[in-house]
């Protein structure tokens, strides 16, 4: 039996291999395609194997490679929670690249197959290598390593403007954010010393308070732009839509949270001793990023623009599990503490399966009908019904409809809320009030937007040609989303078990240290002893399924024997036609209406009569929907306004002239001698 650091290892090296070869055999597409997600699969299987032997077998390993550089060490550490992400990203990545197999193959002929699988298997190792990194230093290699391979994968086609803009502003916009993670992990080497997060860990005491505060807020906004707080998101629903499918998911599915492990690794793992505001913060932007994440959601019409916005919603609602964890921690309740994390972890797993599964189901009707709005689409489930029954499985998911796996972690999540409610403390408790509020409200709004895209893109009838002439997707898609739908509804049913497992990952955090699984439960208030048990309620729920679906299924077969005639649907004497469906835009109109204060829609509205005479009888009406960036509009428009103006104004120092510029050098050495920086 290999141990978890040889699973781990050859996991990396099947990773290469797939990167090199895709390359190598890069003027054949089908096997660059086969190649490149084949190893890709390979080594996803094999991060699952090492991830599974230390969260399970508590095969733990830790292992630095020589470095010529004296604060640089090339430094892996699987601890459970490193082996969790591990997991996630594994887990994912297997069936995106068995989904890769037939998706790619309608990029043939068109772009660089090589090319693709070759930044798909080092964005996949870029990933692995993010949560196992155990050096500063080579975090930042490997942070980069899967920015610039996920960078490349949004530009991928690159015959689309609008993709080479998605791409400029994720680039500018991480690297921003790394730019303040940099500062965070040089304020922390000032303090301690060292790159190394262990001896960061045990030297923390040496921390000053306001050293904390300050690294706080600099990792919060640096890792939080990874991933897609708001108002650090405005990449997110432009560089999600325009990587292919698979890609899509692996982005939505798992890369935005390596920002959520770096949150709990320096939150609660390196740095002891939060205080309150840390957790308050992190609640009250979650509420913001949950609710207005679904509003934004409902005012698209781009199906992947949709589901990059509901990451957002979903990143908001694991903020408010986290949240609620570093505010127990400052108030000593470490029970309630690592019920809340759980909530984060198992939301954290539960999001990327039914996101990877809605996203897989977004692409096999991308590549039939080739167009990603929704308002062209319509009957499909006739055409492709086991893809409609995928994407019903990951509506009711993400909606968090029992037995589905994401109402037990949002379940979980309003049980946390609930018992922080009940804080001493009154700025906490109105925290929790609000967060509480607004994952209600998301709840709500998460289930109307999903019966909008599914019923207008499967239901009624086809609004265009291409939508007319679909065909179900190949074998290797649907294989791939039946794994995740099967998976949504296991993690649901075994909620129970699974949130216990997640209790090891809890309690192996520094912050957490002590309290076993038994403990926790003894010590929960009232509110809270119930959550084990009522994140069971799935299993009762199924059951229940389990007989109306035999009773539908006796009655089907029993009406076999009566005699059936179909007919045209009686309209008031006219034939139905796709003009009378109700729209994407028609449905969510109330709903933007009533938020029209924060979505600040404009509309326009075009109307074409019979005849010019005649304008009385209009021949067609049509009327669209937009909503306003406020956070364009607000934050990111003037500061660009500003920058603008600065920069005008500093280039009248270039002046061309070599003698004026040695003269800046001298004027900058003088002051810097003065100051006392140069001895």
């Amino acid at each position: 039996m290999l141990t978890s650091q040889t699973n781990f290892i050859i996991a990396l090296i099947f990773l290469a291999i797939g990167s090199i070869g895709s390359l190598a055999f890069r003027k054949k597409d089908s096997i660059s395609n086969i190649w490149g997600n084949t190893f890709a699969a390979a080594g996803s299987a094999f991060g699952l194997l090492a991830a599974a032997r230390t969260l399970f077998l508590n095969d733990i390993f830790s292992f630095s490679l020589p470095s010529t550089f004296p604060i640089l060490s090339f430094s892996f550490k699987m601890d459970y929670l490193s082996a969790f992400f591990v997991f996630v990203i594994s887990l994912i990545a297997l069936l995106t690249s068995v989904y890769g197999m037939g998706y790619v193959k309608h990029y043939y002929r068109k772009y660089d197959i090589g090319s693709l699988g070759f930044f798909y298997n080092a964005f996949i190792a870029g990933m692995l290598l993010v949560v196992t990194a155990n050096n500063a230093l080579f975090f930042l290699i490997v942070w980069e390593i899967m920015t610039l391979a996920s960078y490349f994968l949004v530009i991928f086609e690159r015959n689309e403007p609008k993709n080479i803009e998605a791409g400029s502003l994720y680039f500018i916009m991480t690297h921003i954010g790394t730019a303040f993670i940099i500062l965070a992990f040089l304020l922390l080497y000032k303090s301690t010393g060292s790159f190394d997060f262990e001896v960061i860990k045990n030297s923390a005491g040496l921390i000053s308070p306001l050293t904390k505060d300050i690294v706080f807020v600099l990792a919060f906004i640096g890792f939080g732009t990874k991933a897609g707080i708001i108002p650090f998101h405005i990449w997110l629903p432009s560089a999600h839509p325009a990587a292919p499918s698979h890609v899509s998911a692996l982005m939505s599915g798992v890369m935005i949270k390596t920002g959520i492990y770096m949150f709990i690794r320096i939150f609660l793992d390196i740095l002891p001793n939060t205080p309150l505001w840390w957790g308050i913060i992190m609640l009250l932007v979650g509420s913001i990023s949950s609710l207005l994440g679904v509003l934004y959601a409902l005012s698209a019409h781009d199906i992947k623009k949709l589901l990059a916005y509901h990451s957002i919603e979903n990143i908001g609602i694991i903020l408010l599990g986290l949240g609620s964890t570093l505010a127990f921690t400052a108030l000593g309740l470490n029970s309630l503490a690592i019920v809340a994390l759980i909530a984060a972890l198992f939301h954290t797993l539960n999001h990327a399966v039914f996101k990877a599964l809605l996203f897989m189901g977004a692409g096999s009707v991308i590549s039939k009908t080739h167009t990603r709005n929704i308002e062209e689409y319509g009957g499909l489930i006739k055409l492709m019904p086991y893809t409609a029954f995928f994407f019903l499985i990951g509506s009711m998911a993400i909606s968090a409809l029992p037995p589905f796996n994401g109402f037990a972690s949002e379940w979980l999540t309003f049980q946390s809320l609930f018992a922080g409610i009940q804080s001493s403390n009154m700025i906490a408790e109105w925290s929790f009030v609000i967060a509480a509020g607004s994952l209600a409200f998301t709840g709500g709004l998460a289930a109307a937007c999903f019966v909008k895209v599914f019923g207008v893109t499967f239901l009624a009838r086809s609004r265009s040609e291409e939508a007319s002439h679909a065909s179900e997707s190949s074998i290797s898609l649907k294989v791939s989303m039946a794994i995740l739908s099967i998976l949504t509804l296991v993690f649901g049913v075994l909620a129970g078990t699974v949130a216990t497992s997640l209790s090891k990952v809890s309690e192996s955090l520094n912050t957490l240290k002590g309290s076993g699984v038994a403990a926790t439960i003894q010590n929960l208030s009232m509110t809270t002893q119930n959550v084990f048990a009522s994140v069971s309620m799935p299993g009762i729920l199924l059951g229940l399924l389990i007989i109306i679906t035999v009773t539908v299924l006796i009655v089907n077969f029993i009406s076999r024997k009566q005699k059936e005639i179909t007919g045209i649907t009686w309209d008031c004497g006219t034939k139905p036609s796709p003009r009378a469906e109700i729209t994407a835009t028609g449905f969510s109109r109330s709903i933007v209406t009533i938020f029209r204060g924060i979505l600040q829609p404009t509309k326009q509205t075009d109307i074409e009569y019979h005849d010019a005479n005649s304008r009385y009888f209009p021949k067609t009406r049509t009327v669209n929907l937009e909503t306003t960036d406020i956070y364009k509009k607000y934050f990111y428009s003037p500061i660009h306004k500003l920058i603008i103006k600065v920069s005008q104004y500093v280039k009248k120092v270039q002046s061309g002239n070599v003698n004026a510029y040695v003269l800046y050098i001298f004027i900058v050495l003088i002051i810097l001698l003065i100051s006392g920086v140069i001895k």
